[in-house]
């Protein structure tokens, strides 16, 4: 075991005991990674920051369901992902009608996180504009998919889905991105 990893499960033994400096240790270990898995789930800063904050009191107060069959980072991720995804139903369940501000600042990513080297990459910035404009449910599986970098069996658990839909849908969600990114190619 790398050191990291040692490290890692003495803070997560830590906690199991209460430990609030391990506790905010690990927190401040990943914070950052899991607000922007948040982020490009829910869209919206100041719920993805919510959804964060959620998952970590849900993970400490449920510390003793992890059982090292993975990693704690991967385990704390899939807390993210289904609370952001449950936030996510939430809103849409209640019909949120999104307002968009044309007079934003033009440097908006349009809710996704990237880093400044990514942010300024046209390729990329064209390619998650392009991504906002699909369904919300295809959206939701490429970001799983290919951001993410969750498996088929992973995003069928998630959405609740079967395999067959699952696999249909990044399929018609990846061709539905390449249909809309087909003129920026020519």
């Amino acid at each position: 075991m790398t050191q990291t990893i040692t490290h890692i499960n003495e803070l997560v033994d830590r906690c199991r005991h209460g430990d609030q400096r391990a506790q905010m240790e690990i927190y401040e270990r990943y914070h950052k990674a899991m607000y922007n898995t948040a982020l490009r789930i829910t869209r919206h800063p100041a719920e993805a920051e919510d959804v964060m904050q959620e998952a970590f009191l849900s993970a400490f107060t449920k510390i003793e369901s992890f059982q090292g069959t993975s990693t704690f980072g991967a385990w704390l991720k899939r807390i993210v992902v289904n609370e952001s995804i449950s936030a996510y139903h939430k809103k849409e369940k209640l019909s949120e009608v999104s307002y968009n501000d044309e007079l934003k600042n033009e440097v908006d990513d349009g809710g996704l996180a990237l880093d400044s080297e990514d942010r300024n990459n046209e390729k990329v910035r064209i390619i998650l504009y392009q991504m906002e404009k699909l369904k919300p449910n295809y959206r939701l599986a490429l970001t799983l998919h290919l951001i993410e970098g969750y498996d088929y069996d992973e995003i069928c658990e998630i959405m609740d889905i079967s395999y067959a839909n699952c696999r249909t849908t990044v399929s018609r969600a990846k061709e539905s991105l390449r249909k809309n990114l087909q003129h920026y190619e020519n």
